[in-house]
């Protein structure tokens, strides 16, 4: 769109806006204001009286294209604005067809993975009716503890920003009216994933220079292209719940970054300003809310009961509401939904059989994948084996390869591990076991909810062990084990916690037990966080981190395994060795004492707390060399730049990809800085050099 193009628009939408507010009730305005839901577990009057009364701004919870529409008709011709409905919902990693889940798409290291396999999920969603996704999450987590480590870039700032540039790229495209797009938002600002003891929920403290070094960054990328929304978090920032947070909303958000769209809270959040003793009543939380610039109320209903009666005492004025109202309108007529605000019912099943979107989850989850050992060159593995066994509990499991957080009412569909090296393996025998089941501890209230089935009967210790005993039975009629070990869907996630990072249940006993059988024995993982496989890391010789890869990853799997697809990920997080070494991170600042002194304390004197596979770490099935790194200038004064170049080539006899990763270091300064930051990178397909190839130019820089 030329730039006179949309300063026109802009100007037919703040005008029709300003008409909009000058006829509008402070009822209606206030409805604008509130996010209802459209599910039967959603408080609240039913969603068809709220919005027949203008009291709607938003609908979230609600996946049924034909109800879309029926809402949207009530709110267009029976509310008394007429003004249309935000349909929303979370799409994380996929609508119908489904990508690998944020952390893996980070592990690409190449921000075209979550930008194409976004602009795929916006396209299906939008097909079905909705206009606007609770997505990117762009919280920083250090910890592998918390569950929704899952839904995020990883631990660095720097690859965080460039995954949430791609993602907002991904969803909204280079105009919101588009019918191929949708909103973004920008979630959970902000700190949320630096809770104490990674557990979920629970208060974040945080200086400002972790705040604005670490933390925000994503955020800024996110609003430098464009994003439409945020939403809040729902834990305290130093005694302050996010949620009311004039610091975070006002000041940095609106002030410094001039953002100029509307805030959405986190379910019921606004009201749990009272649970959090941030507020008296609900009367006092919604003042709150609106006072610090908190736009939506998602499902509370605080401000429906309260936000016209704090006006009409003299609390708040009209125009705060206005201000408030204001960019909810503006981003309504932005997307041209007062035009066209139905969807055709026709659509999405047109959409969703497009062969290319499949094609592209399976690209994504081949490039996502990280190799983390390969021992003597034994992948990729030959096709030409007749007996392979496949075993443990997420082998065959769809909803452990689609992951964690599916669309509301998704029905998992994907090719699982096992499905994948059946069709890459038509004449051989492969057979499969799935070993004791893995399951959680404690229930979350999730389970029945997201994943759409009943928790089942736990196994009798009886049932496990016979299922322990069929695994090795199968292993030993094999020629060659590929295990594939890991976390269910519902292990990682929202109220997902763990204290422990080990392999759940008894996978490693089962893992132990087929290695000593003395044969072949290869490892996949499947999971939505860093694990401690500190056995398998010294005893396996082959290790696959799959991720949770989507719809396609069991063929994607299938295509690393054997050789079709050469894996060239990177790690976006540290894996510790334990738990209880959590939060670990690259980007630490120097100690008095540094960890390659002769003094070195290694700070637990029961074990190096050094990662058991660092931040950036992954292999290749051919190798790499890098040489004449050339600087632009030794000295760059404050606010200057420099150009950093080096020659990679691929040494091997494969094609494959590496990532070039630059890393900085301040030496001395006022304030301490980390002993390497990563402030550049880029995955690339060096062309492959003989030693007696003199022709420099099949070398890339």
């Amino acid at each position: 769109m030329s730039k006179q193009k949309k300063s026109e628009n802009e100007g037919q939408v703040e005008a029709r806006v300003d008409a909009l507010l000058k006829k509008m009730s402070l009822e209606e305005k206030v409805g604008q204001l509130n996010q209802v839901g459209g599910a039967a577990f959603s408080p609240g009057p039913a969603a068809e009286d709220q919005i027949r009364k203008g009291g709607a701004g938003s609908v979230l919870w609600l996946n049924d294209t034909k109800k879309f529409n029926e809402l949207q008709k009530i709110a267009i011709e029976e509310s008394p604005s007429g003004i249309p409905l935000l349909f929303a919902l979370d799409v994380i990693h996929g609508y119908h067809t489904i990508f690998p889940v944020p952390l893996a798409m980070a592990a690409s290291w190449d921000p075209k993975v979550p930008e194409k396999s976004q602009s795929v999920a916006a396209k299906e969603a939008r097909a079905a009716g909705l206009h606007w996704t609770f997505g990117p999450m762009l919280d920083i987590c250090r910890d592998a503890r918390w569950g929704r480590i899952v839904e995020g870039a990883g631990e660095d700032p720097y690859l965080a920003s460039a995954m949430a540039a791609a993602q907002v790229r991904g969803f909204q495209g280079d105009d919101v009216s588009d019918s191929e797009r949708v909103l973004a938002c920008a979630k959970h600002f902000a700190g949320y994933g630096y809770s104490d003891g990674g557990r979920d929920y629970d208060p974040v403290y945080l200086s400002e220079s972790q705040l604005r070094n670490t933390v925000l960054p994503p955020f800024k990328a996110a609003v430098d292209v464009g994003v439409e929304t945020f939403m809040s978090a729902y834990m305290d920032l130093n005694d302050v719940p996010a949620t009311g947070n004039r610091f975070l909303l006002r000041k940095v958000l609106r002030d410094e970054w001039g953002f100029d769209g509307f805030v959405v809270s986190d379910a019921f959040a606004v009201a749990n300003m009272v649970i959090q003793g941030h507020a008296k009543d609900r009367r006092e939380a919604a003042l709150r809310g609106l006072k610090s610039g908190m736009n939506m109320d998602m499902s509370s209903y605080t401000y429906t009961d309260n936000a016209a009666q704090l006006v009409e005492e003299g609390s708040l004025t009209e125009a705060e509401i206005d201000e408030l109202v204001r960019p909810i309108l503006t981003v309504k007529a932005k997307m041209g939904l007062f035009e066209k605000p139905y969807v055709d019912e026709t659509l999405l099943d047109k959409v969703i059989a497009l062969p290319e979107h499949r094609a592209t989850s399976r690209w994504s989850a081949q490039r996502s994948m990280v190799l983390l050992r390969n021992e003597g060159g034994l992948l990729p593995l030959s096709k030409d084996v007749k007996k392979v066994a496949v075993l443990g509990p997420v082998a065959d499991s769809m909803q452990a390869t689609e992951g964690s957080w599916m669309v509301f009412g998704h029905t998992p569909a994907a090719v699982t591990v096992l499905q994948g090296i059946r069709a890459k393996l038509p004449n051989a025998e492969v057979t499969y076991a799935s070993g004791p089941e893995i399951r959680r501890d404690i229930p979350s209230w999730f389970e029945n909810l997201m994943a759409g089935q009943e928790r089942k009967p736990e196994q009798t210790p009886a049932e496990s062990e016979a299922a322990f005993q069929s695994a090795l039975e199968t292993a030993k009629a094999a020629d060659q084990i590929i295990m594939v070990l890991g976390e269910t869907d519902i292990m990682a996630g929202e109220a997902a916690s763990r204290a422990s990072l080990d392999l759940p249940g008894r996978q490693e006993e089962l893992l132990k037990a087929v290695v000593a059988l003395g044969k072949p024995v290869f490892l996949v993982l499947l999971n939505g966080r860093p694990l401690s496989i500190n056995w398998a890391a010294e005893n396996i010789p082959a290790i696959l981190e799959a991720w949770e890869p989507g719809t396609e990853g069991g063929n994607a799997v299938a295509d690393i395994l054997f050789g079709d697809a050469n894996p060239g990920g990177k790690l976006p997080v540290t894996f510790p060795r334990k738990g209880s070494h959590a939060p670990l991170y690259y980007a630490r600042n120097t100690t008095h004492s540094p960890e390659d002194s002769p003094m070195y304390n290694p700070r637990y004197w029961d074990g190096l707390p050094v990662p058991l596979y660092p931040f950036g770490f992954g292999l290749s099935y051919t190798t790499f060399e890098f040489s004449n790194l050339k600087i632009s200038s030794e000295k760059i004064k404050l606010g200057e730049s420099l150009t950093v170049a080096v020659e990679v080539t691929n040494t091997g006899k494969l094609a494959g990809d590496e990532v070039a990763q630059l890393y900085i270091h301040q030496k001395h300064g006022t304030d301490t800085r980390p002993m390497r930051e990563l402030k550049g990178f880029e995955r690339i397909t060096p062309a492959t050099w003989r030693k007696e190839d003199c022709d420099l130019q099949t070398r890339q820089r």
